[in-house]
Parts: structure tokens; C-alpha cells; sequence
């Protein structure tokens, strides 16, 4: 039996629900968004991966001490404050709570569990991504938006080379140097504000902290903070590098765009990624 065959130009039919063109019409951005974000992340790990091969070049060598400067030393003062204050917080909030329940003796565990496993990479990697990654985002949109980089092109320098291998050598170098700092700094912290202040045990403070954390731990915290320095100068990177393919914007204002992208979604890659890179360690 022949089955009739629909005209090229006639509608498609309806579903039996009669909901097809408006699911269609709901799914449709959905599926658009995820095209989007699938191309972004496959461009963004040819990035990575075409700026990681060019980092073992002893040419690299100059410009890499250059950057542990810029993202690690002048990083260390905003790194040593916040860490010395998250810890004194850390030290008054967990003195409240443990006085409750006669485990005062138990703080230096508290404090240096929470700042070594979580809050030293995460707050480190935030804190870097405010000062230096915006720094970088912006400078290496200046030099697209000023055909700086094509210059580059035309002499036969590579600009992945040139501009983002040193970076990312530098910060898988600085970050996990300064989440030790900021580990370090925080349980200085809540020794003041928890023994000091409040009245906790010295002792028991500091035995505590030696017979709770292990090498695990730590290994755990500088494992967080190697692949947060890769989501940061990547993400940072990349949208100062493609700053002028925006669509929304073009000149300066792209750069400015460009640059709160790169803070907002590193932010946000790091609290995912934590949460990844836990739910693995434990």
C-alpha cells in the first residue's frame, strides 16, 4: 500500500499532544547553549594544550621568573591578609561551637583541617584570581585590541608561546606556594584569636595539630591548588586572547567585558572544581 508523502513546503504536523512546536520552542535555547558551551570548551583545551607544549623552552626560562613575580610575590601581601583573618574568624566561630560541647581541646584540629583541605586553596585561588588574573585578562586584551598580537604573528613569534606558556608555568609554580602561605598564616591566626583571645589551651592547640594532619591532607590541598592555577589562567587567558571575537562589545569595552568574564568564571570553575576534586580525594 502506498503511504502519501507530505509536500516539501507544508508544516510539519503537530504531535498527538499538540505540544511538538512548543517543546521544540523550549528546548531550543537549551540546545543552543549547549552547542556554545561544548565549542567554548573544546577551544579553551586546544588553548591549554598548544600554550602547555611551548612551556619547556629554556628561552621560557626569563619571562617564567618574571610571572612567579608578578602572580606569586606581589600576590603574597593580599594572600597573608586574608589568611591571617579567615583564620582568626575561624578561630572565635569554632571556639563558640566547641565551648558548647566541652571540645575546646579539639580547635587546633578544626582550624587547621578547614584551612588546609579547604579554605587555604580555594580562598588562595580566589585571591589570585581577583589581583593577577584580571591583570592578565585585561593586558593580554589590550594587546589584541591593539593588533599588538598580530604584530607578533607577522614576525614569526608565536603568541601562545610568548604570552600564555610562561603564565601557566608560573602559576602552577605560585599556587601552591601561596596556599602553604595562607595555610600557615591562617593557623597563626586562629592561635591568636582562639588561644590568645579566648582563652583555649596552647598545648592542646598545637598537639592537635600535629596529630591530626596527615601528609594526605596536605597532598590534598596542593592537588586543589595545581588544577585551580590551571582553570584560572586558562579561563583568564583565553578571554583576554579572544577579547576581540565578543559579540556584545568592541575597543575598550570589550577588554572590561572580557575581564569580569574571566574573574566571574574562574570564580565559579573553582567552587565547581572543589567540589570535584573532593568528592575524588576522599
Amino acid at each position: 500500500m502506498a503511504v502519501d508523502r507530505l509536500p516539501d513546503n507544508d508544516p510539519i504536523p503537530a504531535s498527538p499532544t499538540g505540544g511538538g512546536p512548543i517543546l521544540a520552542a523550549i528546548l531550543n535555547p537549551f540546545g543552543r547553549f549547549g552547542i556554545r558551551l561544548n565549542n567554548t570548551l573544546g577551544a579553551m583545551a586546544i588553548f591549554l594544550f598548544r600554550a602547555s607544549v611551548q612551556i619547556f623552552h629554556y628561552k621560557q626560562i626569563p619571562e617564567i621568573i618574571n610571572q612567579i613575580y608578578f602572580i606569586g610575590a606581589r600576590s603574597a601581601s593580599i594572600v597573608a591578609l586574608v589568611g591571617f583573618f579567615t583564620g582568626m574568624v575561624l578561630g572565635l566561630q569554632l571556639y563558640y561551637v566547641m565551648n558548647k560541647f566541652g571540645a575546646v581541646g579539639f580547635l587546633g584540629t578544626a582550624v587547621s583541617l578547614s584551612l588546609i583541605r579547604e579554605l587555604g586553596p580555594v580562598l588562595t585561588a580566589i585571591m589570585i584570581t581577583a589581583r593577577a588574573g584580571s591583570a592578565m585578562t585585561a593586558e593580554i586584551g589590550i594587546q589584541r585590541i591593539s593588533e599588538q598580537i598580530d604584530a607578533l604573528t607577522t614576525m614569526r613569534i608565536d603568541p601562545l608561546g610568548y604570552l600564555v606558556s610562561p603564565r601557566i608555568a608560573a602559576a602552577l609554580i605560585s599556587f601552591p606556594i601561596l596556599t602553604a602561605f595562607f595555610d600557615l598564616i591562617g593557623i597563626l591566626g586562629g592561635y591568636l584569636s582562639g588561644v590568645i583571645l579566648m582563652g583555649a589551651n596552647s598545648g592542646a592547640y598545637t598537639y592537635r595539630i600535629d596529630a591530626s594532619v596527615e601528609w594526605l591532607d596536605v597532598r590534598g590541598g596542593f592537588i586543589k591548588s595545581i588544577v585551580f592555577a590551571v582553570l584560572v589562567i586558562t579561563i583568564c587567558c583565553f578571554q583576554g586572547y579572544f577579547t576581540h571575537l565578543r559579540r556584545d562589545s568592541y575597543g575598550s569595552k570589550s577588554v572590561s567585558l572580557s575581564t569580569t568574564s574571566a574573574v566571574v568564571l574562574s570564580c565559579v570553575m573553582i567552587l565547581v572544581s572543589d567540589y570535584v576534586v573532593t568528592s575524588f580525594l576522599l
